[in-house]
């Protein structure tokens, strides 16, 4: 390829490089515009939907309804406003959208941008003023036709208000007067209305409308709750007062204590709520009327409830004092009785400083559960106290008296206990003497021909044990802890020799019977002769057992199982 068609080559591709970034260029401008022309229509769009808001045809209405100067004031003002919507900002936002055309023909697309925000904006100030005077007009205009609403639902209401007071006079009596003179306030007032309405003086027609809403609303509320608070204030409180009365003066001959409800005063706060109630009754206002006469009356009707939980208490009270006055006159008797045989129980035993101190801390914790009975019989004699508060004091005091029960169960127990260790040291000496007598008599009868030194040391091992065992029991004051320890000790001790003499007994019988038995062989068999005589040789020393061994394994030899005949021969 030439130079010169490589330099040819090269100004094609720059021109056509060129001709791609205009085109890009003048496209994306082109795109621009036409968004911008876009929403430029929309803004023309909006300005042109201010102007025709129908304005002009309320304006209209109203100038047809003009009676009083109040009226034409208004709508004079309204005139004002409109026109300055219309000669002042309709063409200042025809000026700005103008504005913002040209800019968007010259391509001036960042200035057309500030240019739309600011016509935007501004169009929605003026189309906010527009619809708030539109609103003001209408309140005016759709006024006639909203108050008649009102007014014949309000007379509606006021039929039936007046209906129930004339179908049911006696309910009110005494405030017949104020009512007939509310409703004549109401007369006037609908009366009011029609000439406001004829005059088409909107201003007092609102303000008779709001007035009527109040009357016949309140008179209804008088003509519904009147007969309650008149049953309630005239008739079910004034005899539930009496009968507390009445019930209250009858429980105190009785001999309550109920001053701490304070009844009286409480009596006095109702009535003066009542007559405040009565008092609000005449101006007609029921303002939560019902709800103080029914609280007055829930409290004296839990007055009852009161009134039976302190008979309820007396009852219980009275069952506490003499259950409690009979356990502590038996508890008083068995903790002196227990006092004085300590006396003489510590001359035959050895008390512990924790045995005399308990019933020491027991005789200091009755003598203080009788002060306090003391202190709650002084009380009831007072009349001062509830029964409801007694009887919970007495339900302590028989909590605090049954521990000091349990605490002097416990002590007779341990005092007990001491007298039946004794006892049966005393028996179990007398069995242990005999088990030494069985085991003496086991060796005697049986007459073996050697019995062991070992026999002859745990018997009189047992037999010192004994004489502790005596020795304890003889010791004034007895240490009962010492007692047990010495029974225990002889016990294991003669149980010993016991077990030893059976021991012997049984191993010289059975090796007797093995050598006996054996003897048949003797004469078949040599070495059962010599271990038989080995047999007899150690039986006659005294050494039992080793003879038993001798014998049985030799005869095990020459009979197989013969040794397990002979152990279960002897078995017990």
């Amino acid at each position: 390829m030439t130079s010169s068609a490589i330099i040819f080559g090269g100004i094609v591709i720059y021109v056509i490089a060129v001709g791609l970034i205009v085109g890009t260029l003048y496209g994306l401008q082109a795109s621009k515009k036409k968004s911008m022309e876009k929403d430029l229509s929309k803004l023309e769009t909006l300005k042109n939907l201010i102007i025709s808001s129908g304005i002009l045809s309320e304006m209209e209405k109203v100038k047809a309804l003009i009676g009083t100067k109040k009226l034409q004031d208004k709508y004079d003002k309204w005139e004002k406003r409109y026109k300055r919507i219309e000669e002042e900002s309709i063409p200042k936002l025809t000026d700005e959208l103008m504005e913002a055309t040209a800019l968007i023909e010259d391509n001036k697309f960042k200035e057309a941008g500030y240019s739309l925000a600011k016509a935007e904006l501004d169009i929605y100030f003026v189309k906010t003023d527009t619809e708030l005077l539109l609103e003001e007009i209408k309140e005016l205009t759709q006024s006639e036709e909203r108050n008649r609403k009102a007014v014949t639902k309000l007379k509606s209401l006021y039929r039936d208000v007046t209906s129930k007071y004339v179908n049911h006079k006696k309910d009110y009596a005494g405030m017949e007067n104020n009512i007939d003179l509310q409703f004549e306030n109401i007369n006037k007032l609908l009366s009011a209305f029609e000439i406001a309405m004829e005059k088409n003086d909107y201003d007092e027609v609102s303000k008779i409308v709001h007035a009527l809403d109040d009357l016949i609303n309140n008179i209804k509320i008088v003509i519904d709750e009147t007969p309650t608070v008149i049953l309630l204030g005239k008739m079910v409180l004034p005899k539930k007062i009496l009968d507390i009365k009445s019930y209250s003066t009858k429980m105190k001959k009785d001999g309550y204590n109920i001053e701490y409800m304070n009844i009286e005063h409480n009596i006095e706060e109702a009535e003066k709520k009542i007559s405040d109630v009565f008092d609000r009754l005449k101006m007609l206002n029921l303002e939560d009327s019902i709800f103080e006469l029914k609280t007055i009356l829930d409290y004296f009707e839990s007055l009852y409830v009161d009134f039976d939980k302190e008979k309820q208490s007396k009852l219980e009270y009275e069952k506490y004092i003499e259950q409690i006055n009979k356990k502590l006159v038996r508890l008083t008797k068995v903790v002196k009785n227990i006092l004085e045989e300590v006396e003489e129980l510590k001359e035959t035993y050895a008390l512990t400083d924790e045995e005399l101190k308990s019933l020491s801390e027991i005789n200091n914790s009755l003598n203080a559960v009788k002060e306090n009975y003391k202190t709650v019989s002084d009380r009831t004699l007072t009349k001062i106290t509830p029964y409801s508060r007694l009887a919970k004091d007495c339900d302590l005091i028989s909590v605090k008296l049954a521990k000091v029960e349990d605490k002097l169960e416990s002590a007779i127990k341990s005092l007990g206990s001491l007298k039946e260790d004794e006892l049966r040291a005393r028996e179990q000496l007398i069995e242990i003497r005999n088990i030494i007598r069985d085991s003496m008599s086991k060796i005697k009868d049986y007459k073996l021909p050697v019995i062991p030194k070992e026999y002859f040391v745990e018997l009189d091992e047992a037999k010192e044990g004994l004489s502790l065992i005596h020795e304890e029991l003889e010791r004034k004051p007895i240490v009962i802890s010492e007692l047990n320890t010495r029974v225990d000790t002889g016990r294991d001790l003669v149980l010993k020799v016991y077990n030893l003499s059976s021991d012997l007994t049984k191993a010289a019988k059975m090796a007797e019977a093995s050598i006996v038995y054996g003897n048949r062989y003797r004469s078949t068999y040599k070495e059962v002769d010599a271990a038989l005589t080995k047999a007899e040789n150690e039986y006659n020393k005294g050494e039992y057992k080793t003879s038993l061994e001798t014998a049985l394994n030799i005869l095990e030899s020459v009979e197989p199982g013969i040794h397990k005949k002979i152990v279960s021969a002897y078995e017990v």
